[in-house]
């Protein structure tokens, strides 16, 4: 288990990830997997207000739900760190005071419970104030439906000023972000944010951990269809220089037995800034796969990070 820094959330070292509850996976499957995740150990989900908004025929909050009545039905809640986050729903946009305290609201109903572990700014809002969405969040603090605060899709600066604020002030401050990082997807994360990340003595708990499954291996050259719904995602990355990465996962991999998903993650992990990386799965067969936890040697790491650069 791992202490998420500035916190005392002790979580698995894979987050679940939930985007696709409730359109990839259906409610019954969505369950399937969670039970699955919690029966051998996994205590950490993330969703959003927001997910699924982008199926037709949906607006939005259905992964909170689908979480929600599990949770409920498995009397777990106490035993489940659940992250969810504010600003990208289409009918709760920004990060007004107003908007927080009713989208915290909404999402606490969905969810079924009384408190949000970890409650992300889902995107910047720079037309309201840092007083008011900062102070915002600190009340929801003090009435104890949110215990921690953190960021996501912010710049450098504007986190390194959102958490000055916080300390100049005295009130809660983001203890982590949720950024785009992985093993094929490295330049947006690498360099001042995650310098701006290690100064703040925060972490990444970072998002398309496995590239929307193109380090799941089943993408390869020369071949053109695959049976998944993240496939467009996936062929995103399809070029050259990370089918060689693929290639040296592959002998890192047979090493340790495990599967390309579980190197990808211990990769991200072995990142002095990750502290729990993010990664979803539609079946139980797929989360076996990301659950694995490979710790990778230096040697290994080093390996992957000249190939991936």
């Amino acid at each position: 288990m791992i202490t998420i820094p500035e916190t005392d959330l002790v979580v698995h070292p894979l987050c679940l990830g939930s985007n696709i509850f409730g359109s990839n996976a259906n409610e019954v499957q969505s369950h399937e997997v969670m039970d699955a995740y919690s029966h051998n150990g996994g205590n950490f989900i993330d969703t959003a207000d927001m997910y699924n908004q982008w199926v037709e025929g949906h607006i939005g909050g259905e992964s909170e739900s689908i979480i929600g009545s599990w949770m409920k039905s498995r009397n777990n809640r106490a035993s489940m760190v659940i992250a969810t986050k504010v600003s990208k729903m289409d009918s709760r946009p920004g990060l007004s005071a107003k908007n927080i305290f009713a989208a915290c609201e909404e999402s606490l109903n969905r969810l079924q419970t009384d408190y949000i572990d970890l409650y992300y700014s889902h995107a910047d809002d720079e037309t309201v104030s840092l007083d008011e969405v900062l102070n915002a969040y600190a009340q929801l603090i003090a009435e104890g439906k949110v215990r921690y605060i953190a960021a996501s899709n912010f710049t450098p600066a504007r986190l390194r000023e959102s958490i000055k604020f916080s300390e100049n002030n005295n009130i809660p401050a983001y203890i982590a972000v949720q950024d785009l990082y992985n093993l094929v997807d490295r330049t947006s994360y690498e360099g001042e944010m995650s310098k701006t990340v290690a100064e703040l003595g925060i972490s990444n708990i970072p998002f398309y951990g496995i590239a929307r499954g193109f380090l799941t291996g089943k993408y390869r050259s020369g071949v053109t269809e695959v049976d998944s719904m993240r496939a467009a995602g996936a062929l995103e990355y399809a070029n050259d220089k990370n089918y060689a990465v693929l290639a040296a996962m592959d002998v890192i991999s047979k090493t340790h037995n495990a599967s390309l998903s579980a190197i990808a993650l211990g990769w991200l992990r072995a990142q002095p800034t990750v502290s729990v990386p993010i990664a979803s799965a539609r079946t139980v067969e797929q989360l076996k796969e990301i659950m694995q936890v490979v710790e990778l040697s230096t040697e290994e790491v080093e390996t992957l990070n000249a190939i991936s650069a």
